[in-house]
């Protein structure tokens, strides 16, 4: 096998400037800020995204009246969304007329509704003529800023859900009702706390602005780069090195920035080189990285920030979130581990040598600190205190913990960039909750999810199995237009009812819509994490979309697991219905097996390359262990009585195909 040396610094400057400028285009159009401001104008910005960080930190610290959180928390996103993002492109790095504007507005409005107090509230249903002025500007200016920072689909989206409010009567059945006024809809969607004002842009106040001021700090003490050097430093001298260190990296650097193109971005230009050296094709080498990407929207102890929602949906601690997402992350990551080994076998992976600046035990001695980092926030949950303020104590720990070497010191520099970069990467997320809360607050008013879950029940003829597909295709076809958060906010609240009326625990089906609303970051026209690798890689942008969704395959026929295995949700680490900890384990151990067989058929590799009848059983064995109960429902409905079902055939469908083909490969030629 032939054995290629790189440096850190080779594999750094492998990847042209170009590449870096477009795939940086790519964390932009993503969550981060398009204008580039420097002057007065960057000067001013700095500060109000500063101040802005650091009322959040206070406010999770002490004690902030929930009406003066929501409404101060959009008032800064607002502000900073037209500073930040211009009207068009053409218009890119100023500050125009028409950018400042707006942001007194914003300003003035929400003066107005805090200067209000409760009898502000207490005109929601019967709004009077200045309320009505200042409500329908500021929805106006809600969805200008969702669109100069995700474009225009949410604000088109949330357009159509205010429509539907205002023509309810003239709908046919069933989807008619009685039909809301202007006074009336901006009554409830800018004053009361259902609308706008509502469960989303609570979690982004509370939860989600702390959480990237977090991930802010980790990287502006190195974090990033620590974790990347770990996993080369771990994994760069051995078979397969590449692949692997993509795996180990995504992983290490997804769980602290819960975000997709940046964390494909960060790894791909120090990987994509190893992985080229390995033999990796162009199209390849950017799917594997986008769907190690991707993995941060999974990875604990963030995710993304669609989980923060969940925990507020279903009313439950965000720590909870954690554990439920742990077994599944684990199944990704190590299905990602299984297509890369095949990978290296399909296509013969050259090895790759890695040198690092320093031995992994220099490396741990100097920097291991940043692993206390990112668990602080965990253990502090884990010790009693609130998402909120675990998060504010891991920030401190954070801070405190960069002193111990001196180039990792947050020194006033860096401090001030940590804080800045906190608010500016949370606009979008923001932006689009904020948005979000004008489709939430028209579901609440007028049923719609109610009706909507009747209909898909009607159509699935009450089938757990064909509700599932269906909720799964309705969150998929919305996640081509929007991001994940939004993906998920609107399926939450029209499509989860459905699953949660015939019998799937609520928490499971909202993680369920949480997995396939994450298929958005790899689907396009909103694929940006395959196309920030494409860009990096020099691949096609389309065909790399199409190698994510190979990578990312199996591990997404998991979700099903949720909702259609009675033993399911112990996947979730929750005790099944009369059940143990045995079936704990014991699902863990059938989807495993599953996911194996299951990415041998997407790779069309096992010992060797599969025959059509091979990888057929393969397939059948992967269906057969990872929904055992499915097949015995429909042999049950074929036979006319109850069987008692195992997941042995599947088991001994797959081990006799392995078997088969270790007696069949070809022997190596002796030399």
């Amino acid at each position: 096998m032939a054995v290629e040396t790189m440096t850190p610094e080779e594999a750094q400057n492998a990847v042209s400037d170009e590449a870096r400028r477009k795939a940086e285009e790519f964390i932009e159009a993503d969550e981060g800020a398009t204008n580039r401001l420097f002057g007065w104008a960057g000067k001013i910005t700095t500060a109000i995204a500063v101040v802005m960080s650091l009322f959040h930190l206070y406010a999770a610290y002490s004690i902030v009246p929930t009406q003066e959180l929501r409404y101060t928390h959009v008032a800064f996103t607002l502000v900073l969304s037209f500073l930040l993002f211009p009207v068009s492109a053409a218009f890119r790095n100023r500050v125009r007329w028409w950018d400042i504007v707006p942001c007194f507005f914003a300003i003035a409005t929400i003066t107005y509704a805090l200067w209000g107090g409760d009898d502000f509230l207490d005109r929601a249903t019967l709004p009077d003529r200045w309320d009505v002025i200042a409500g329908l500007i500021f929805i106006v200016l809600v969805l200008e800023a969702t669109r100069r920072t995700t474009g225009w689909i949410m604000p088109v989206v949330s357009m159509f859900f205010v429509a539907y409010a205002m023509l309810g009567p003239y709908l046919p059945a069933p989807w008619t009702h009685r039909g809301y006024d202007i006074p009336r809809l901006i009554g409830h969607l800018f004053i009361t706390l259902e609308g706008i004002f509502g469960v989303a842009v609570d979690v982004s106040a509370t939860l989600i602005i702390l959480f990237t001021i977090y991930g802010a700090f980790l990287q502006q003490s190195g974090a990033g780069k620590f974790f990347i050097d770990f996993s080369l430093a771990l994994l760069g001298n051995k078979p397969n090195s590449a692949g692997r260190t993509v795996v180990l990296s995504s992983f290490l650097l997804g769980g602290p920035s819960g975000s997709g193109v940046a964390t494909t971005v960060m790894i791909g230009t120090v990987a994509y080189p190893m992985m080229q050296k390995a033999g990796f094709e162009k199209n390849a080498a950017g799917g594997l990285l986008a769907a190690g990407g991707l993995g941060a929207i999974l990875s604990p102890p963030v995710l993304g920030a669609a989980a923060f929602l969940i925990a507020e949906f279903l009313k439950i601690s965000y720590l909870d979130v954690i554990w439920m997402a742990t077994i599944p992350t684990c199944l990704y990551y190590l299905s990602l581990l299984i297509m890369v080994e095949l990978d290296a076998k399909r296509f013969g992976a050259q090895q790759v040598n890695f040198t690092p600046e320093m031995s992994l035990g220099q490396m741990m001695r100097r920097y291991g600190f940043h692993f206390i980092s990112l668990l602080a926030v965990v253990v502090f949950m884990v010790i009693g205190y609130s998402p909120s303020l675990s998060v504010f104590y891991a920030i401190v720990v954070t801070f405190a913990l960069s002193f111990l070497r001196p180039e990792t010191a947050l020194t006033p520099k860096k401090l001030i960039k940590a804080l800045s970069d906190g608010s500016t990467q949370a606009l979008n997320a923001a932006t689009t909750c904020a948005c979000a809360g004008i489709v939430v607050g028209i579901v609440t008013l007028t049923g719609l999810g109610l009706k909507f879950s009747a209909i898909v029940i009607s159509y699935a003829g009450g089938s757990v199995l064909l509700t599932a597909i269906y909720t799964s295709l309705i969150v998929w076809i919305i996640g081509l237009a929007v991001p994940v958060t939004a993906s998920y906010i609107i399926c939450a609240v029209i499509a989860a009812p459905a699953l949660i009326k015939l019998g799937v625990p609520d928490y499971a089906a909202h993680m369920f819509i949480f997995y396939y609303a994450v298929l958005s970051e790899v689907s396009p026209p909103t694929a940006l994490s395959p196309f920030a690798a494409a860009a990096i890689t020099g691949g096609d942008p389309y065909k790399t979309t199409l190698q994510s969704w190979k990578y990312t395959l199996p591990a997404f026929i998991v979700p099903f697991v949720f909702v259609l295995d009675p033993q399911g949700v112990g996947l979730l680490l929750n005790i099944p219905k009369g059940g143990s900890w045995v079936d704990v384990i014991e699902i863990t151990i059938k989807t495993t097996l599953g996911l194996l067989a299951l990415c041998a058929v997407a790779q069309n590799w096992a010992l060797r390359q599969n025959t059509p009848i091979e990888r057929a059983l393969l397939l059948l064995s992967g269906l057969l262990l990872v929904f055992p109960s499915l097949i015995e429902a429909l042999v049950e409905s074929i036979i006319g009585r109850d069987i008692s079902y195992t997941y042995l055939p599947g088991l001994i469908v797959g081990l006799g195909v392995i078997i088969w083909q270790a007696r069949t490969r070809p022997r190596p030629v002796p030399a």
